[in-house]
């Protein structure tokens, strides 16, 4: 049977990224996150708010766009993998662990004011095999697209009638 890693998070930024970079010169950005899931509310019950907090790392030329421009409050669809931490604290020599999330593509949601959802041109994917930033909310199928993709207005391209299976 198959392993699956696979985490897809939506909410909002609780602080600004923290960049810095390794020492053979790689960016690496840390975020954290504030995920809302409402439950209840049906036949006249009270509806709740639960908030999870998760932590993200980004690797690369994905952590300096995160940087550049997501800051707190600004909503962000992030698609990655779970990875544990483990180390000693020093101070007791208690062993520790922590589970967080490893960022391998993400899309910035609403506008520059972090308010509202993405249509059309308001968002922008991003993608750590992508050569760079695309905004339009697509997502490019080969590296060499990257920032220089010319695809209008950033709609979906449109397929042919003959590839439609019905």
């Amino acid at each position: 049977m198959a392993n699956l890693n696979k985490v897809y998070l939506m909410g909002r930024l609780t602080r600004d990224p923290e960049l810095r970079y390794t020492p053979k010169g790689t960016a690496v950005a840390d975020i954290g996150m504030a995920i809302n899931r409402y439950r209840g509310g049906g036949d006249g019950g009270e509806r709740t708010e639960e908030t999870t907090f998760v932590d993200v790392t980004l690797w690369g030329r994905q952590a300096e766009i995160v940087n550049q421009y997501l800051a707190k409050g600004r909503e962000v669809f992030i698609e990655g993998r779970l990875q544990l931490d483990s180390w000693e604290d020093k101070a007791s020599g208690q062993k520790r662990s922590k589970l967080k999330v490893v960022g391998e593509s993400m899309q910035f949601i609403g506008g520059p004011g972090g308010s509202g959802g993405s249509s059309g041109g308001e968002g922008g994917n991003y993608s750590s095999s992508n050569s760079g930033y695309q905004s339009g909310g697509q997502e490019s199928s080969s590296p060499d697209q990257g920032a220089s993709s010319s695809q209008g207005s950033g709609s979906y391209d449109d397929e042919e009638e003959d590839d439609i299976p019905f």
